[in-house]
């Protein structure tokens, strides 16, 4: 028998079904209220809200658990490939060592963009911002590609998943190489899907290029970290966009730009200009004060997190990876030394434990990406090379569920009531 959640309106009760999920919390489903109460909900930013059905990312914030089609980040991390986690992000198991081989050869085949799209890159200034650029060519890719924006075949959006997850490195290292005034180098498809990418970011075409393994690594798990985190910000843009039937183009040019706001995909290089403000580890315990104090406004970036209330599961493979990029590079930067300082500092202290206020990934991801060489301007963009992957599986998986309905969030309205027109002139 359904478990019922009664709700009681003036005077009148009413009975809604609950949903139970594989795991985690149930579900009152709502659906019918609006038609038989004549209320809505209310629930600013959609906290307490279920907007769909999904079988790809579970998370436990309480717990710090993050699992994608049920294994755990940090396996994942550890033992996968980016591509590996994506071939399992979009069909939902991992994939066989022939299937995996045939899925990196797919996407290699797909990692060039339109010879003409080169010539829309210089429609931009020279100083516009990566993300901008980002936006204006991903969207513009439904102008190139025809054979793969009718979403009502299961080919077509096939197709399209496999060029966004392809040519999104690309585009994002051309928007690297116009920003520095380097031209732009062709993939090269004898390399892996991140060693090509850092080779068309920092690689120029009067010397050869070599991908440094280390690096690789350190990039590749920091895409595997990013690949998907749930009904977050950008992914709920790129579910309701696509509710209207827009392409997929379109859809992962509405994420970016909603990912692009500081809130969600800026808190890494939020976390570094923090860094940057202390400055050398003497000089944490004044921060440290300052965190500690209600009336300063100062805050601690690159801790906590929305919904982990425990240790971000992300957090404990960075920590590790820190340390490998920083020993590889040989780094020697008072930025990276009060990053480490600030983490042990914190780790340690009653006051953060007590919170709960532990170093998330963007408190790591930040300080890696800028020991390997990218511009803070670029830390956004790498984020949505790596979310693509996981918003192309949960737009795919929106498009084939039956319940799905165009997005069409309701209001508490506190305007004017009706009123009558007055002419300018009586005003």
């Amino acid at each position: 028998m359904t478990d019922t959640a009664t709700f009681d309106l003036a005077g009148k009760n009413f009975d809604y079904p609950v949903l139970s999920g594989s795991v985690g919390p149930d579900v009152v489903d709502i659906r019918k209220l609006y038609g038989q109460t004549g209320a809505f909900t209310y629930d600013p930013g959609f906290t307490s809200t279920a907007s769909c059905r999904s079988e790809i990312t579970y998370i436990d914030g309480d717990e710090g658990v993050l699992l994608h089609r049920g294994y755990p980040i940090g396996e994942l991390a550890e033992k996968s490939s980016f591509m590996e986690v994506a071939y399992l992000l979009l069909n939902g198991e991992l994939p066989s060592a022939d299937e995996l081989s045939g899925f990196n050869h797919t996407i290699s085949r797909h990692t060039m963009v339109h010879e003409q799209l080169a010539t829309f890159f210089r429609g931009f200034r020279r100083d516009a911002h990566p993300m901008a650029i980002m936006c204006g060519v991903v969207g513009a890719l439904s102008a190139f590609y025809h054979d793969s924006t009718d979403i009502h075949d299961p080919q077509q959006r096939m197709i399209a998943s496999h060029r966004l997850i392809a040519k999104i490195p690309t585009i994002a290292a051309m928007a690297y190489k116009y920003s520095v005034g380097q031209p732009f180098l062709y993939p090269d498809n004898s390399l892996s899907y991140t060693g090509n990418f850092l080779r068309m970011t920092f690689g120029v075409p009067a010397e050869a290029y070599e991908v440094n393994p280390a690096i690789e690594r350190a990039m590749d798990r920091i895409f595997i970290l990013h690949a998907d985190h749930e009904q977050n910000a950008s992914t709920s843009t790129v579910r309701l966009a696509g509710s209207s039937g827009a392409n997929p183009f379109a859809c992962m040019a509405a994420g970016i730009a909603c990912l692009w706001g500081p809130a969600h995909g800026g808190a890494n290089e939020a976390a570094l200009n923090m860094l940057h403000e202390i400055g050398t580890p003497d000089r944490i315990p004044e921060f440290i004060a300052r965190a500690k104090d209600k009336n300063d406004p100062f805050r601690l970036m690159g801790f906590g997190h929305r919904v982990y209330k425990n240790y971000d599961p992300r957090a404990t493979v960075m920590q590790k990876t820190v340390r490998e990029v920083f020993e590889t590079l040989n780094v020697s930067d008072p930025v990276f030394e009060t990053a480490l300082k600030l983490e042990e500092i914190a780790l340690n202290d009653p006051y953060f434990i007590e919170k709960k206020l532990f170093p998330n990934v963007d408190f790591y991801s930040g300080v890696i990406l800028s020991a390997i060489g990218f511009p803070t301007s670029m830390f956004t963009v790498l984020f949505a090379l790596a979310r693509t992957v996981g918003w192309v599986a949960q737009w795919n998986e929106m498009i084939t569920d039956p319940d799905q309905k165009i997005g069409r969030p309701r209001q508490l309205y506190t305007g004017p009531t009706q009123r009558s027109y007055v002419p300018a002139g009586e005003r």
